[in-house]
């Protein structure tokens, strides 16, 4: 029996006239199973485990595809190297500047919050700040 996020993958897929693959089930699941932002180099190497035969050039052109298609989002921080998103809510992201981690951050409409010029549609917003989590800042050293 088929899962209700492997289904929501074969019908995405299909719908934009690909197929679904045992290598883009693994990449995806690889995405949902630990929602950290992951860089391509850690899903492969999180696919790996998986399936051990995976190639980097496998996992490229699978996240390739699920960005196409609308089930994952790239998260572009500073210079660092594109993480990969599944939550395909309107968020932004916390990056923690000491430890590296990103976290979603719940926003409001940009519409309250930007002034968009009279008659613009948004309709879509990245936003990213940067800072230190919680966990950085408690281990702080005062001075």
């Amino acid at each position: 029996m088929r899962t209700s996020w492997e289904q929501k993958l074969d019908q995405t897929l299909t719908k934009v006239g690909l197929r679904s693959t045992s290598q883009r089930q693994i990449v995806y699941s690889v995405l949902l199973d630990v929602r950290d932002h992951p860089t391509a180099e850690t899903v492969f190497l999180r696919a790996k485990q998986a399936v051990p035969e995976i190639s980097m050039a496998t996992v490229y052109n699978c996240l390739d595809a699920l960005v196409k298609c609308g089930l994952v989002t790239q998260v572009n921080i500073h210079r660092a190297a594109t993480r990969f998103c599944p939550n395909m809510q309107e968020h932004g992201h916390f990056y923690c500047d000491e430890c590296g981690k990103v976290f979603d951050i719940s926003m409001a409409s940009p519409a309250g919050m930007i002034n968009i010029p009279s008659g613009f549609e948004p309709l879509q917003y990245e936003v990213s700040i940067s800072g230190r989590c919680a966990d950085c800042r408690d281990w702080e050293i005062p001075g």
